[in-house]
């Protein structure tokens, strides 16, 4: 038992943070399960701590439902397809990004997509009626669009064809737009609340990109703030008292120079890629120059 924890542990220790979240989530999603069996609970209600209701009164009540409902799936196919796609844009996230990086975008993505779905609720009650809101689609949503928008023209490989990422992320905005109208005409059998998330998780997925690209990480407070709870449930032992001189000028321990060189070096690693790939006759005009300039 003792050789089977630790290469349970070991095993965990190897994983990248999304793929540590993938984990949090199917284990979450199997305690509902077996919860549904063994209490024998009607379905879809095992997890009803976990869930966003879309009433502000009983948000009020479970404020914590905002994050949490992130990790809670009830169908398979949900689960599957959710974790899945994590799992596939974690690989691209992590190789590019930092792993604080990645969280921040998959919580803020969350919490941006629960708010936008608690406001459409409440505004337009007649409309979209009462619900509950489950699943990790507004995080996956914000990590995938973070990506289209911050290298649009990056190119993946879907079968023979070749696809640049924003054609990727217009194309998930455009089937989500539809799912809300969808489900506005048919509440019995569309999802609008659900697809009203997903936009959330995109529309904080783009402005986090675009403001990065600008050298502002607007993630710099949420990350402060998880900080400081970890701190506050760390038992371990805390160093001696030091003081710090902060640089102002810098965000998130980077300064705006920083930023703009890793940027720099991103955008020439995607065009020796492109390259690579197509040779250097496919690269456009302005990525000629932005390479002859760089090479000096």
């Amino acid at each position: 038992m003792t050789s089977l924890n630790q290469d349970i542990k070991d095993k965990l220790s190897n994983l990248n943070i999304l793929e540590k979240i993938i984990v949090v989530n199917v284990v979450v999603f199997i305690f509902g399960f077996i919860l549904t069996l063994v209490a024998s609970l009607p379905g879809q209600s095992s997890l009803s701590w976990l869930e966003l209701p879309s009433s502000f009164s009983e948000f009020i009540l479970k404020p914590w439902g905002i994050i949490t409902y992130a990790f809670a799936h009830y169908e398979f196919i949900h689960i599957l397809f959710n974790m899945l796609l994590l799992y596939i844009i974690g690989k691209w996230f992590i190789n590019l990004f930092n792993p604080k990086l990645a969280l921040n975008v998959y919580f803020l993505g969350a919490i941006f997509g629960g708010v936008l779905y608690l406001l459409a609720y409440n505004l337009f009650p007649n409309i979209l009626g009462n619900a509950r809101l489950v699943g990790a689609s507004a995080s996956v949503r914000a990590l995938l669009i973070f990506l289209c928008a911050y290298m649009p023209n990056r190119e993946m490989r879907f079968f023979t064809v070749s696809l640049k990422f924003w054609y990727l992320g217009a194309a998930m905005v455009a089937i989500d737009v539809l799912g809300v109208l969808g489900g506005i005409k048919d509440p019995v059998t569309g999802n609008a609340g659900g697809n009203i998330a997903h936009l959330g998780g995109a529309l904080l997925g783009y402005y986090y990109a675009i403001q990065l690209l600008k050298g502002n990480d607007i993630g710099t407070g949420f990350e402060k703030i998880m900080n400081a709870i970890t701190s506050f449930f760390s038992f371990s032992k805390k160093s001696p008292l030091k003081t710090v001189h902060k640089n102002k000028s810098k965000v998130g321990g980077y300064t705006k120079a920083d930023f703009n060189e890793f940027n720099n070096q991103k955008k020439i690693d995607i065009i020796l890629d492109k390259i690579s790939k197509s040779g250097y006759d496919s690269l456009s005009a302005e990525e000629k120059e932005f390479l002859f300039r760089a090479g000096k």
